[in-house]
């Protein structure tokens, strides 16, 4: 599509992309294996993007690969509206996963609520164990906070342990629900109440899986004018 675009000869070119293929493989955490994260922002810019427009990177630093204006927005306040209207006692925030303390902190700054956080160990590429637990969680209500899911086993996992410690009802939010077979499944045997994510990308109901599923596209097509007309994006970057 760019490419049509640009031998039509499109002033600008923005690639608007909710959620951002191959984040995940933004580094080499064993011996050769591709780059794939740096690999999309070349081809990106190759079919001619001028400028990318994309919402709550798995890092960070993926802005870092493209040597063009990138837009990076969040979520955080279009999940946090519905989170408000929850009926729970005694909210804790909690991260379940290291990498995703930043996200996780911000909402419970947010919402003046206590953070707590699952440490866990990775048996293979769909299996994850929850070996710890940072902070008290008895008697609480909870809300696990990750960027995105695809098996669960995270969540489900972290869902486990906090049930173990005490733990009342227990939402999750994620930003990016990708959840295969495997991900429904362990969902819908969970003790997880109700996981709650943005339309980033196509997400049907399913039987037995209490999944809400919140717009953003109010967030990006206000992103989107503001680019449009060289108006100021910088107030849609607060989380």
């Amino acid at each position: 599509m760019m490419d049509a675009l640009k031998r039509a000869s499109a002033a600008r070119i923005t690639a608007v992309i909710p959620f951002y293929g191959y984040a995940r493989q933004d580094r080499k955490d064993q011996p050769r294996v591709p780059i794939t994260a740096k690999l999309v922002a070349n081809l990106l810019v190759a079919a001619g993007a001028n400028r990318i427009l994309t919402m709550d990177l798995h890092a960070q630093q993926i802005q870092g690969f493209f040597d063009i204006p990138v837009d990076h927005l969040y979520a955080n306040p279009v999940l946090l509206d519905y989170i408000k209207t929850l009926d729970t006692e005694n909210l804790t925030v909690v991260c379940p996963d290291v990498g995703g303390i930043k996200k996780a902190h911000n909402i419970a700054e947010t919402l003046d609520k206590p953070l707590a956080i699952v440490a866990k160990r990775r048996k293979s590429a769909h299996e994850v164990e929850a070996t710890a637990l940072i902070g008290e969680v008895k008697g609480s209500d909870i809300l696990l906070v990750d960027d995105m899911t695809e098996t669960a086993g995270t969540l489900v996992a972290a869902a486990n342990l906090l049930k173990r410690e005490g733990a009342r009802k227990i939402y999750a939010c994620v930003s990016h629900s990708l959840l295969n077979e495997i991900g429904f499944e362990r969902l819908k045997n969970s003790v997880i109440d109700e996981l709650i994510t943005t339309d980033s990308v196509p997400n049907p109901p399913r039987e037995g899986v209490n999944l809400k599923v919140i717009s953003v596209a109010g967030l990006l097509g206000e992103a989107i004018v503001r680019i449009h007309k060289n108006l100021s994006v910088t107030s849609l970057f607060n989380q």
